[in-house]
């Protein structure tokens, strides 16, 4: 099973507006290893247009911090990008860690070469369970298709 199965659906936010939903796949190992206990929402309020995605300044530079995020996190087993929300204003990360004090190393490695300021909220709380993680899986999950 690939680890880097990612799918990608829409739904209905809370303010009636769409947001674009990315989840992992294949996460049951971690997710059963119980090592992966907490879970840290990085989020990123942006301006946005009147369909409640990012202008294309802020898209650019949301592009280039995905692309930090995923090439440090993924060289790394202490944590594990798990899905990213987009829309109403908002881009949300979520991670599952084994130890926040490690996360924040990682992360802050990861975007040793973004230069713009960016407005994160990070949050973390415990969830060794993965509610979050099946939660979202349960509501957005499209399942392979036989082409893969």
């Amino acid at each position: 099973m690939d680890k880097n199965r990612w799918w990608t659906t829409p739904m209905e936010g809370s303010t009636g507006k769409t947001l674009i939903v990315t989840g992992r796949d294949n996460l049951d190992k971690q997710r059963e290893s119980g090592k992966y206990k907490f879970l840290i929402r990085v989020g990123w309020d942006y301006n946005s247009l009147p369909d409640g995605f990012p202008d294309k300044i802020d898209a650019e530079l949301m592009g280039r911090v995905q692309d930090a995020l995923q090439e440090t996190f993924d060289k790394d087993t202490a944590a594990l990008m798990v899905a990213i929300q987009t829309g109403e204003g908002s881009r949300d990360w979520l991670f599952y860690t084994t130890s926040l004090h490690i996360f924040n190393k990682i992360f802050n490695r990861a975007l040793e070469d973004i230069e713009e300021t960016v407005p994160f909220k990070i949050e973390a709380q415990s969830d060794p369970d993965w509610e979050e993680y099946l939660d979202l899986k349960r509501e957005t999950y499209i399942p392979p298709s036989d082409e893969e």
